[in-house]
Order: structure tokens, then C-alpha cells, then sequence
């Protein structure tokens, strides 16, 4: 049996993406810059496909900018308002201790620059509170930067709520909705965001394709600089194929977000209940305010890096944490926001399920899960310290 449950990291393209993109690879393939009918028929298709991912945001199309992805969308919201608030003395930014590294590397970068970095800390359900941000912003304060929902953990920060806070004190708000697109519904203008982040393929679009939401009236600072495109905000050749895929897939995503919601969380709580039941297991984030699909544990005693090789091999598609973080032998930034112990954090699993997983799936991944952990703690020196007492226990029994 193979079961893919990594959606976090990226998600299988759609029908509908997939058939979107199609005309502008094989028929309408021309440069959106061009003056002959073939580019003009691209450049068409984008001022379509602008129309109908504002129409989704509850935007205006001219407030839409299509950018690489969600991590160059992050950077630009980012370098946006700093270029703005150091022109009126203003260099302090508010974020979160557990955001992504495309906002936390671009907020380290804006410190060497002179830039005051607050990084709010997070309770250990893996949620901050609206008196977190009123109590940090500052009459020097020029941006509050906070994901919608957590990459790892999964935990729905109070969006409308820090969007109403930020409004009434004049400071620009940006999220990071990279991963809660699709999943929750957002309307930018209600839930008074001026800036927002998304990457298509979170959401069965294709990779390398995402925008920036920017309200009207906020002067864009390049970060890619060369042509006019994008109403001279982001250089080079639009990726129209990608921006058809990523627009079909956000109208799919949008219309089906309350039966897609149901069904996965069933599955999502069916398989915590199950997890839960592993000795010394502990589910990371908030069990209710977190995103449909998102499953999050650490297993005390045992290396989550074998964890995931051995259910790789079992057919189960998992990860440990963020995809922008494979390869580092440090334990999950998220993790440790939270307060998990260094070992602890080392043992997390993240699984990524969606609305297409089947309940067998689900059983099968809690069966398979429990048999690697035992297997992983009767070979490791940790547990048996953990046993012995020589040790104490982090989690409960």
C-alpha cells in the first residue's frame, strides 16, 4: 500500500490545474509582453486569471501580484513595509517566534540593517493571543507579520481579530497563508489583511507559481528588478501556464472548502485518536484550531529520522517537519517555540492528510506507526534510559 500523507510539503496537481495549463503550453504559448496576437492572447489570459484570483480573495484584480511562490510573495510583504516604515523613523516589525524561514531570514536580514525584531512567543498549544499583539505594537512599529496557520504544527493563529487590532492602530499587517488557503475560508478586505502570501502548490496546483495580495494604495518594493511586468513590481516573463494552473485550483479549492473540511477532519481526529494511544506520545499544537489535515507528534525515545525512513519503506509518505528544513540536523525551530526539550523535538512526525485519504489509509498508517515506534525504542540506549530511571519522562503515559 502506498499512502501519501506530506500534503504540508506539496500536494498532488489536480485535473483541473493540470487541464488548465494545458492550452497555454501547446496553443497560447506567447510572451504576455508581445504586440502579435498570439501574446496578446497570453497577456488576455492573465488579466483573466488576475480578475479571478482577486475574486477569490474578496480583492481588487489590480491588487494581485503573481510572483515564484509563497516564499518570494513573504519577502517582498516583508521588504514592503520596511521600505516604507524607515522612511518615517518606523523600524520595528512583530512577528512570531515559529513562522516560516522565508519570513524569519528576511527579518534577520532587515536586523542587520538596524531593524528591531519582536518575536512574539508561543503557548505551548502552538497559538498566540491578540493581547500578544496589541501589548507589542509600538508607535515605531511599521509590521505585523503572522502566518494564518502553522507549516508544521498546524495551529490557526486569530487572523480577523490581529487584522482589527492592526487597523485601528495604523500598522501594516501581513500573513503567511501558504498553508491555510484551501483550508480556511479568507476574504482579505473582512478580515482587514493588507498583505497576504500563497503558493499554488499547497493547494493541487502546480510548484513554482504563488501571488501577493497587496492592498491598494501600498507601494510595492521590488525585489526582482529588470522588465515592466507585473505593473513594473516583479520582473521577468509571467509563468501563464502556472498562473492558469494556480487560478483553476483556487476556484476548485474555494468551492469545495466546507466538504473537504468535513471529511478530513474525521479522518484527522480518527487517526490522533489513534496515535494518542502510543505510550509516551505527545500531539504538538491545539487539537481543535488547527487545519484539517494536520497531524503532529513527537514519540519520546525514539529519532524521527529513522522514524520516517522505516514508514518510507512501509509505503507511508511522512515528514518530520517543514520541507525548507530537510537536511538539517537541528530539531524544528516550531518545536522548540513551543517548549518541546531538544531530544523531545528530534522525535516529531508530521503527517499531512487530505480529503482523498480513505479510513483504511488512516488505520493503516496508526497501526504502522505504532509497530516502527516499538521497534525504534527496543533499540534505543534513550529508552532504555527512559526505563531504567536513569532518565526522566518528558511526556505522560
Amino acid at each position: 500500500m502506498q499512502i501519501y500523507a506530506d500534503n504540508a510539503a506539496t500536494t498532488k496537481m489536480s485535473r483541473t490545474a493540470i487541464d488548465a495549463m494545458l492550452p497555454y503550453l501547446e496553443e497560447i504559448y506567447g510572451n504576455p509582453s508581445s504586440l502579435h496576437s498570439i501574446g496578446q492572447r497570453a497577456k488576455d489570459a492573465l488579466m483573466e486569471a488576475r480578475q479571478r484570483a482577486a475574486s477569490v480573495l474578496g480583492c481588487q484584480a489590480r491588487e494581485i501580484t503573481f510572483t515564484s511562490g509563497g516564499s518570494e510573495a513573504d519577502n517582498q510583504a516583508i521588504l514592503t513595509a520596511a521600505a516604507i516604515g524607515a522612511k518615517t523613523g518606523k523600524k520595528h516589525i512583530v512577528s512570531t517566534a515559529f513562522e516560516h524561514h522565508a519570513v524569519l531570514h528576511t527579518l534577520d536580514a532587515l536586523k542587520k540593517q538596524g531593524f528591531e525584531i519582536t518575536l512574539l512567543d508561543i503557548r505551548e498549544n502552538g497559538l498566540i493571543t491578540p493581547n500578544q499583539i496589541t501589548e507589542a505594537i509600538r508607535p515605531e512599529t511599521c509590521l505585523v507579520s503572522v502566518m494564518y496557520a502553522n507549516n508544521e504544527i498546524g495551529t490557526i493563529q486569530p487572523i480577523p481579530e490581529i487584522g482589527q487590532i492592526c487597523w485601528e492602530k495604523g500598522v501594516l499587517f501581513h500573513t503567511d497563508a501558504v498553508q491555510a488557503f484551501g483550508h480556511l475560508p479568507i476574504h482579505v478586505t473582512e478580515q482587514q489583511i493588507d498583505m497576504l502570501s500563497l503558493s499554488a502548490h499547497k493547494f493541487y496546483g502546480p510548484k513554482g507559481v504563488g501571488l501577493l495580495y497587496c492592498r491598494r494604495g501600498i507601494p510595492l518594493t521590488n525585489v526582482i528588478y529588470g522588465g515592466a511586468q507585473e505593473g513594473g513590481k516583479r520582473a521577468g516573463t509571467e509563468n501563464v501556464p502556472g498562473i492558469m494552473g494556480m487560478t483553476a485550483a483556487m476556484e476548485e479549492a474555494a468551492a469545495n472548502i466546507e466538504r473537504n473540511r468535513r471529511k478530513t477532519v474525521l479522518l484527522r481526529d480518527r487517526l490522533i485518536r489513534e496515535l494518542s494511544a502510543i505510550p509516551h506520545s505527545i500531539l504538538n499544537g491545539d487539537q481543535e484550531k488547527r487545519l484539517p489535515g494536520n497531524v503532529n507528534f513527537c514519540f519520546e525515545g525514539v529519532d524521527g529520522e529513522s522514524l520516517l525512513l522505516m514508514l518510507d519503506q512501509k509505503g507511508i509518505a511522512a515528514s518530520s517537519g517543514s520541507a525548507c528544513a530537510s537536511g538539517s540536523l537541528d530539531p524544528s525551530h516550531v518545536l522548540l517555540a513551543l517548549g518541546r526539550p531538544y531530544e523531545l523535538a528530534l522525535s516529531s512526525l508530521r503527517l499531512t492528510i487530505n480529503e482523498n485519504n480513505t479510513e483504511e489509509e488512516i488505520d493503516f498508517i496508526a497501526a504502522s506507526v505504532s509497530e516502527t515506534v516499538d521497534k525504534l525504542r527496543k533499540l534505543s540506549p534513550v529508552w532504555q534510559d527512559l526505563l531504567s530511571g536513569r532518565r526522566d519522562f518528558v511526556t505522560k503515559e
